[in-house]
C-alpha cells in the first residue's frame, strides 16, 4: 500500500489555489492538460455555477500519485460565504497548503483560515503565488505574513526578477540562513544550545529539527511560485512528500469513519465522502451509522482520480473515498464507532441570516422543497425549514453571494426558477423573568397529561438547562422521557417567533393516568405548558453580535470609530502600526450588514475587515423583528389540540 497524504488547499478567493491544483494534477500525470479557471475547464470546479463564476463554491476531492505516495487533495471554497464547507474539510485532513497571493497579500479570509488551522494545530505549507505579477513587493508581503499570521515561517527559496511578468526561484539549504536557524532554535533546545555555543550544526540535525517543527505546527515551510507559469509546483509536491505527515493507519481496528460531505452525482447517485480514521470498509459490507443508529450497505467504493470515479473493493484507515449506498446517512455522521482520532469541528463562521425561498412557478413548490432538502442534507448549515401550513421554505445563509449561488444551483441542477426574499437576521428569545406554566390535556378521553413548569432566565450563552422534581409515582418515567425529548422542539419558536434559549426549565408537578395516558399526551401538554409560561413572563430579544478586526490606514481611525459607535458597536484601544492601525471590537450583525461596503468605499478597497460570530446579546424590542408563529400556536389551545389529534386539515 502506498503512503498517503491527506491535504487541504485553502486561500482567500482569487489567490490561485484551484490553478495550483490543476498544475499538480498535470505534473503528476493525472490529467493531460492544465484546466483554466477563466475558461471553466478545471477539474475540481466541476459545477456549472463554479465554471461561470470562476470560484469554488463547494469542496472537491481529487487523488493522484507523486513519488510513490498517494495524495488525497481537497480543494476548498475561498469565499467566506462557504465557510461551513471549509470547517468540514478541516476535520478530515492531516496537513494544509495555504495559498497567499503575492499581489494582495494576507486577505481577510486568509487570516480566518489561518486561525482555524492553528486551532487544530494542522501542519501548513505557505505557498506565495503570483510572484510574476506586476507590482509585487515580496518584502512587504513577508512582513505582513510575519505580523498577521506567524513569524515562524521558513522559506527554502529566494526569488529574483519578481513582479516583471517573469520570476526565478533560487534554492538554498537551512544552514545558509542564520535567521532560519534562529527560528528553529526558538522551538528546539538542542539546536538552541548549539547555536548559542556557535557550534557548527550538522545539516541532518537541522533538517530533522525543522521537519519536527513543521509536523508540530510550530514552524511553517514557505515556498514561492506562479501557477500561471507552472513555476514552483514540482517543488511544492516534493515538499508535501518530504515535510507533511502521513496518517496513522489502524486498519485492524473496528471501523471509525466520518462523512464530511455528501453530494448527489448525476450518474452515481448519492455519494458520501468519507475519511476513514480506523478500520476498513469493503464493498457489500454493512456499516453502522452511529448518529442515526441504523445500518446501511456499502454498494460501491470510489477513488476520485482527477474527475474520474475508480471503483475499488476496499478502503482502509487513512484514506478518503466516495461511498455509494449510504442513502440515509448525512454529512457529519460517524460510521462505525466514535474515535479519539476524529477531530472536533472548528468554527470559522456561523450562518446568522435566514431567507425565505419561493418558486417562481407555483407548480414547482413541491419540487423546490425537495431540492432544498437535498441541498440542506449536503450542507447542514443551510438548516432548511419547511413550514407546511404557511407553504413557506426557509434556509440559513452567510450572505448575498451564497444566495446568488443557491439561486443558480436550483436553476442549473434542479431546473427550478426560485426567488429569494431579503434575508433577515436570526434573532433569539430568552425569558424576561421567572414564572410558572401549566399544560393539561385531559379531554376528550382517552388522554391524560398534566405538567407544571417553572421557567427562569439563565446566564447568556448557557443554552437550555432542565431539571425534574417530579416522582415517577406521579409521572411514569417513560412519560418524563417524552417531556425531556419535547422541550428542545417546544422552544424552537417563542412568543416572538424565534428560538428560545438561555433558560432553566424545571418540571415541578405532574400527573399521569394508569389507563388514559399516552406518550403523545405529554408531548402536547409540554408544548402547552412551556408556551403558557413564556406568554405570562414575557421574553427578551437576543441579537447576534460579531467580533471584528479592521486593518486600515491610521488616517481613517476617527471616521471608522465614529461609524462603529453609530452602529451600536464597541471597540478596544486601537493598535497603531504606522501607516496602519488595527481596531478590534464587537458590533451587532443587524446594524453592520452593509458595513463592509461602507468601509471599502471609505478606504478605496484597501481596508481589511475580518468578522466572526461572537455571541448573542439582549436587544431592544424596537430594533428587532417579531416573526409570525409558523404552524398552529399552542396558545390557540383548541385549534392546537385539534391539530395534534390530526383532526384539523
Amino acid at each position: 500500500m502506498k503512503p498517503i497524504k491527506n491535504i487541504g488547499i485553502f486561500a482567500h478567493v482569487d489567490a490561485g489555489k484551484t490553478s495550483i491544483t490543476e498544475n499538480m494534477l498535470y505534473l503528476s500525470g493525472a490529467t493531460k492538460n492544465i484546466g483554466s479557471v477563466d475558461d471553466g475547464t478545471t477539474i475540481t470546479d466541476s459545477l456549472a455555477v463554479e465554471k461561470q463564476r470562476g470560484i469554488s463554491v463547494r469542496s472537491s476531492l481529487t487523488s493522484f500519485y507523486w513519488k510513490e505516495h498517494k495524495i488525497n487533495l481537497v480543494d476548498t471554497p475561498g469565499h467566506v460565504d462557504f465557510s461551513a464547507d471549509v470547517e468540514r474539510v478541516l476535520q478530515v485532513i492531516d496537513a494544509a497548503i495555504l495559498v497567499i497571493s503575492a499581489v494582495e497579500g494576507v486577505q481577510s479570509h486568509t487570516e480566518s483560515i489561518w486561525m482555524a488551522l492553528a486551532e487544530r494545530h494542522i501542519p501548513v505549507i505557505i505557498f506565495v503565488n503570483k510572484i510574476d505579477r506586476l507590482g509585487v513587493d515580496l518584502e512587504s508581503i513577508l512582513a505582513d505574513i510575519s505580523k498577521e499570521l506567524s513569524p515562524q515561517f521558513i522559506p527554502l527559496q529566494t526569488v529574483s526578477n519578481e513582479g516583471n511578468g517573469q520570476a526565478y526561484l533560487n534554492h538554498y539549504s537551512l544552514a545558509d540562513s542564520e535567521e532560519n536557524i534562529e527560528k528553529i532554535a526558538n522551538i528546539n533546545d538542542d539546536i538552541l544550545g548549539l547555536f548559542l555555543e556557535e557550534t557548527a550544526i550538522p545539516a541532518t540535525t537541522l533538517t530533522h529539527a525543522f521537519k519536527e517543527g513543521v509536523l508540530q505546527a510550530q514552524l511553517f515551510l514557505m515556498l514561492f511560485g506562479s501557477a500561471k507559469l507552472q513555476l514552483g509546483i514540482a517543488e511544492l509536491l516534493n515538499a508535501i512528500i518530504a515535510y507533511l505527515p502521513s496518517p496513522s493507519v489502524n486498519a485492524d481496528k473496528e471501523l471509525s469513519a466520518l462523512i464530511y460531505s455528501t453530494y448527489h452525482q448525476e450518474k452515481l447517485g448519492k455519494l458520501a465522502y468519507v475519511r476513514i480514521f480506523e478500520g476498513s470498509m469493503q464493498v457489500r459490507a454493512l456499516v453502522q451509522n452511529h448518529h442515526k443508529n441504523l445500518t446501511e450497505k456499502v454498494t460501491q467504493l470510489h477513488l476520485v482520480l482527477a474527475n474520474n470515479y475508480q471503483a475499488i473493493d476496499t478502503a482502509t484507515a487513512g484514506d478518503i473515498v466516495a461511498v455509494s449506498g449510504l442513502t440515509q446517512s448525512s454529512t457529519h455522521d460517524i460510521l462505525g464507532q466514535p474515535s479519539e482520532y476524529i477531530p472536533k469541528t472548528v468554527s470559522l463562521n456561523t450562518s446568522l441570516l435566514t431567507v425565505q425561498v419561493q418558486a417562481v412557478a407555483d407548480k414547482d413548490y413541491a419540487a423546490l422543497a425537495h431540492a432544498l432538502q437535498i441541498l440542506s442534507e449536503e450542507d447542514p448549515s443551510l438548516a432548511f425549514e419547511w413550514y407546511r401550513e404557511e407553504k413557506e421554505l426557509h434556509v440559513k445563509v452567510m450572505g448575498w453571494i451564497q444566495i446568488e449561488v443557491l439561486e443558480q444551483i436550483l436553476l442549473q441542477r434542479f431546473n427550478i426558477a426560485a426567488a429569494f426574499k431579503d434575508p433577515t437576521v436570526v434573532y433569539m428569545e430568552t425569558p424576561k423573568t421567572s414564572g410558572y406554566g401549566i399544560g393539561h390535556y385531559t379531554m376528550p378521553k382517552p388522554c391524560w397529561a398534566i405538567v407544571r413548569f417553572f421557567i427562569e432566565p439563565a446566564p447568556l450563552g448557557s443554552g437550555i438547562q432542565y431539571a425534574c422534581l417530579v416522582r415517577t409515582t406521579d409521572v411514569h418515567q417513560k412519560y418524563q422521557n417524552e417531556v425531556l425529548r419535547t422541550i428542545p422542539k417546544a422552544l424552537q419558536q417563542g412568543i416572538k417567533g424565534w428560538q428560545v434559549t438561555d433558560l432553566k426549565i424545571t418540571l415541578v408537578q405532574g400527573e399521569d393516568h394508569n389507563v388514559h395516558s399516552r406518550p403523545g399526551n405529554f408531548v402536547l401538554a409540554t408544548n402547552l405548558g412551556i408556551m403558557n409560561a413564556l406568554n405570562d413572563i414575557g421574553t427578551q430579544f437576543l441579537e447576534p453580535i460579531v467580533a471584528f478586526k479592521i486593518t486600515a490606514s491610521d488616517e481613517l481611525l476617527g471616521k471608522i470609530t465614529s461609524e462603529v459607535l453609530h452602529r451600536r458597536g464597541l471597540f478596544n484601544s486601537p493598535e497603531i502600526q504606522q501607516p496602519k492601525m488595527v481596531l478590534t471590537g464587537t458590533i451587532p450583525l443587524a446594524s453592520s450588514l452593509d458595513f463592509p461596503i461602507w468601509l471599502s468605499s471609505l478606504s478605496g478597497g484597501k481596508a481589511k475587515l475580518i468578522t466572526r460570530f461572537h455571541s448573542y446579546a439582549p436587544c431592544p424590542d424596537e430594533l428587532a423583528k417579531v416573526r409570525a408563529y409558523k404552524g398552529v400556536n399552542p396558545l390557540d389551545r383548541s385549534k392546537y389540540i385539534l391539530k395534534m389529534r390530526k383532526a384539523l386539515e
